[in-house]
């Protein structure tokens, strides 16, 4: 029903406003709601003298299959900022390949991870650049709380180089998640593929191991030794609640209180076989 322009000329001046405001900012509830449902993360891309960012488009002259399957990759979703945004997602850790297409891809991409001949400037000379990042660390300058994660005592051995992200995280194909996650046991294919002694199958599982490993343990890195989410006793209890009845401490109906003091659950010689036990129920070896 479209509105009556007689009536909107008798409208008061201030209804007028009212009404004019609350069209402005309808207008602006629905470009942010469209904005908003677009998967786009704006991302600050390297600098690189002499090279210039020419957008993920140009990779699939050469790259076709690698190309097609990163438009279903978590990080083809990553563009570059400013009125002229292009889609990045290749260069945003790659850097930027115009040198790399002019050449036919006989100069590497300023983060190619691979040997290559380096960019020369006017005069012949090699240009002096930045260090290019080691694969074990080119994902840092966007993710840096994973970077201090890997700088606390307890972390997985990316920093040393003995473990690369791309072990855990895909970067060019689906979820960046190998295996999908680590949030439940169908899921924890990423940890099962190093840690084979964990994946059992038990006579007796620990239930806790269904929901998954980030259920104990943080995947990057922990002040907690092996990588713990919380230290001594403190972590079985998150789930196993503890009951006072006549000044004893009780947990599953056993009586606990000397035991706590012996000291965390699988140390103190009670409840060692964490993942699953083939002997006990309560996860004794």
């Amino acid at each position: 029903m479209k509105p009556n322009p007689y009536i909107l000329q008798k409208l008061p001046v201030g209804w007028k406003r009212g009404l004019a405001l609350t069209a402005g900012l309808a207008v602006v509830l629905v470009v942010a709601i469209s904005c908003r449902s677009v998967s786009r993360s704006v991302v600050l891309l390297p600098d690189v003298p002499g090279a210039k960012y020419i957008g993920s488009k140009e990779c699939e002259q050469c790259h076709d299959k690698i190309y097609r399957d990163f438009a279903t990759a978590d990080h083809a979703r990553l563009i570059a900022e400013g009125p002229n945004a292009l889609n990045a997602g290749c260069e945003s850790c790659h850097g930027p390949g115009s040198l790399h297409s002019e050449s036919g891809g006989e100069i590497k991409p300023p983060y190619s991870f691979a040997a290559g001949r380096p960019q020369a400037g006017s005069f012949g000379a090699h240009l002096i650049v930045d260090q290019p990042p080691y694969k074990e660390t080119v994902c840092f300058p966007c993710h840096s709380t994973v970077r201090g994660q890997f700088n606390l005592p307890s972390h997985h051995p990316v920093p040393e180089g003995q473990m690369s992200c791309s072990d855990c995280h895909s970067p060019h194909k689906g979820s960046a998640y190998r295996g999908g996650g680590t949030a439940l046991v169908s899921e924890n294919e990423s940890c099962i593929q190093c840690h084979a002694k964990q994946r059992g199958p038990y006579v007796f599982e620990h239930e806790a191991a269904r929901e998954g490993c980030t259920v104990c343990h943080t995947p990057h890195g922990s002040v907690n030794a092996k990588m713990l989410t919380v230290r001594d006793a403190n972590l079985c209890l998150k789930c196993h609640f503890q009951q006072i009845n006549g000044g004893k401490i009780l947990i599953g109906g056993s009586d606990h209180t000397l035991r706590l003091q012996e000291g965390s659950c699988w140390t103190a010689g009670c409840h060692e076989a964490v993942h699953g036990s083939r002997v006990s129920s309560s996860l004794r070896f």
